[in-house]
C-alpha cells in the first residue's frame, strides 16, 4: 500500500485571561488574542510503520506530562510510542506552562493552570486522531530553505547560526494539492517582549499565513524549532512589534514557498522508508555554586548591565546584559535549590531524559529535549551519515540551557540559567547521531 497522510490543527488559544510566559518580572495577563495557538498534527503512515508530528504553540512543557501525553497519542493511534513526536514552538506569548526553577522566586510568574494543560494535552490527543481518521494516498519530499536574515545569533551579531529550514512537504498523491507542510527552523519567536499583552505564536503565525496564501487555506503548516538556545531576531529587528513579527515570519514563509517550487518530480516519493527510534540518556549536571557565590555574581551582572545603560550602549547589546542579570536571578534560585535538595528531587521526574529519532524517507528528523545551543544541532548534521534535520523541545524541557563548554566559560544568561553541564551537549549530539545510524540500516 502507497503512502497515506493526514493532517489537522485545533486552536489551544486560552478561553480567558491568562498570564503569559516567558519573561521575568512583569505581571503580564493576557488581554486578548492577536492569532490562534495552534496544536498541529500530521500522520504519515506506510508499510505497517506509522508516525506522527505533533507540534504545539506553547513555550515548554514538562518531560512527564510529555511522556503521559505521548503514551495517549500512541494508545489512540495505535502505534509504538517511539513514532510519537511531540515539541513546542517556543512562543513568549502563550501561558505558563511550566514553572522553571531557576524562576520560583520571582512573584510575576504564576504556576501553571493544570485545568489548562489537561485540557491542552485532551486537544493534542483529538488533534491527532482527527489527523489519524483523514489519511488519504500521499506522497512527501525534502527540501530546504535559506532564512537567513530572519534571525541569528544572540550573543553576538556575528555569531554561529545555521540559517537553513528544512521543509517536509507532503501531497496528495492524485491531485497534487499540498496537504502539509512541516519547517525546522532554530530560532527564539520572541520578536514580541513582555509589553504585549496578545496571544500569539510570533513571527510563525506569519510564515504559515504566507505559506497558506500560496498554497491554499487546507493546508496544515506545522512549526518546529530546532536547537536555538543562542538564536534570536535580537540582532535582526527594528522594535519588538507585530509588524516586525510579520516581516519575519513572511521573509522565513517567501523561503519556504520558493523551495517548495523548485522541487522537482523525481524527489516526491509515495513510498519512503518509514521508521522510529527512541531511547534514554544520563546527562551530567552542572556543578551549583554557593549561595554566596551566586550572590556575588549577581552583584556583578548587575553592575555590568547599569554601565551599558548609563553609556549608551547599543540596545542589543544593553538587552544582552539584561538577561545577564535575568540569568543571574536564575543561579541564585537553583543554587538555594541545589543547597535545599529541592534541585535534586525535581530532576528524578526528569530522569531518564529522552532523544527521539525519526526516519522520513531519505532524511532523519533528530529530536533533543530542551534548548540547546545550534552548534549541537549542526554537530549533529555533519557527524550523521545522512540528511538531518534537528529539533529541539521534543519531550519536554530540561530547566534551562545546553550550552557550549565556550559560553559555559564567558557566562551571561543561558550558562547561568543551565542545570546541566556543558558536556551534557556532546552526550545528545552522539546518541542522536547514533540513532541515526541505527534507523538508517
Amino acid at each position: 500500500m502507497p503512502l497515506r497522510a493526514g493532517s489537522a490543527a485545533r486552536d489551544i488559544s486560552p478561553r480567558s485571561p491568562m498570564s503569559l510566559y516567558g519573561y521575568p518580572h512583569v505581571k503580564r495577563v493576557s488581554t486578548g488574542i492577536h492569532d490562534p495557538l495552534l496544536a498541529s498534527a500530521l500522520v504519515l503512515d506506510h508499510a505497517e510503520t506509522r508516525i506522527v508530528l505533533v507540534a504545539l504553540d506553547l513555550l515548554l512543557l514538562s518531560p512527564p506530562i510529555v511522556r503521559a501525553l505521548r503514551q495517549r497519542v500512541a494508545e489512540a493511534l495505535q502505534m509504538p510510542e517511539s513514532g510519537v513526536f511531540i515539541s513546542c514552538t517556543h512562543t513568549h506569548s502563550g501561558p505558563v506552562t511550566r514553572q522553571l526553577l531557576g524562576w520560583r522566586n520571582d512573584p510575576a510568574v504564576p504556576s501553571a493552570d493544570p485545568a489548562y494543560l489537561a485540557w491542552v494535552g485532551d486537544q493534542a490527543v483529538a488533534t491527532a486522531k482527527e489527523a489519524a481518521a483523514q489519511l488519504m494516498p500521499a506522497e512527501l519530499a525534502w527540501t530546504s530553505a535559506d532564512a537567513r536574515g530572519v534571525g541569528g545569533n544572540r550573543l553576538a551579531a556575528d555569531g554561529v547560526t545555521d540559517p537553513e529550514c528544512g521543509i517536509l512537504a507532503v501531497r496528495h498523491a492524485q491531485t497534487r494539492a499540498m496537504l502539509a507542510v512541516s519547517l525546522i527552523y532554530g530560532m527564539h519567536p520572541t520578536v514580541l517582549h513582555e509589553d504585549s499583552t496578545l496571544v500569539s505564536s510570533d513571527f510563525p503565525h506569519y510564515a504559515r499565513v504566507h505559506l497558506r496564501e500560496r498554497l491554499g487555506e487546507g493546508v496544515t503548516v506545522l512549526y518546529q524549532m530546532g536547537p536555538s538556545g543562542n538564536q534570536s531576531p535580537r540582532y535582526f529587528v527594528a522594535g519588538q512589534t507585530f509588524a516586525e513579527a510579520e516581516r519575519l515570519g513572511r521573509k522565513l514563509g517567501a523561503a519556504a514557498a520558493t523551495a517548495l517550487d523548485s522541487i522537482q518530480p523525481a524527489h516526491w516519493t509515495a513510498a519512503p522508508r518509514l521508521s522510529a527510534a527512541l531511547t534514554t540518556v544520563e546527562l551530567p549536571r552542572r556543578p551549583m555554586p554557593t549561595p554566596a557565590a551566586a550572590r556575588a555574581q549577581l552583584e556583578e551582572y548587575r553592575r555590568q548591565y547599569a554601565r551599558l545603560q548609563a553609556n549608551g550602549a547599543p540596545r542589543p547589546s544593553v538587552r544582552t546584559a539584561e538577561c545577564a542579570v535575568f540569568g543571574a536571578e536564575g543561579t541564585v534560585a537553583l543554587a538555594d535549590a541545589n543547597a535545599s535538595g529541592d534541585l535534586a528531587q525535581l530532576l528524578k521526574k526528569y530522569a531518564p531524559v529522552e532523544v527521539q529519532v525519526l526516519r522520513i524517507g531519505d532524511v532523519a528528523v533528530a529530536g533533543l529535549p530542551g534548548e540547546c545551543f545550534v552548534e549541537y544541532g549542526l554537530a549533529i548534521k555533519r557527524e550523521a551519515s545522512r540528511r538531518v534535520f534537528v529539533v529541539s523541545l521534543v519531550n519536554g524541557e530540561l530547566q534551562g540551557y545546553i550550552v557550549t563548554p565556550e559560553a559555559a566559560a564567558a557566562g551571561g544568561y543561558e550558562a547561568t540559567n543551565a542545570v546541566f553541564a556543558p558536556e551534557a551537549g556532546a552526550v545528545l549530539v552522539q546518541t542522536a547521531v547514533n540513532l541515526v545510524e541505527r534507523i538508517g540500516a
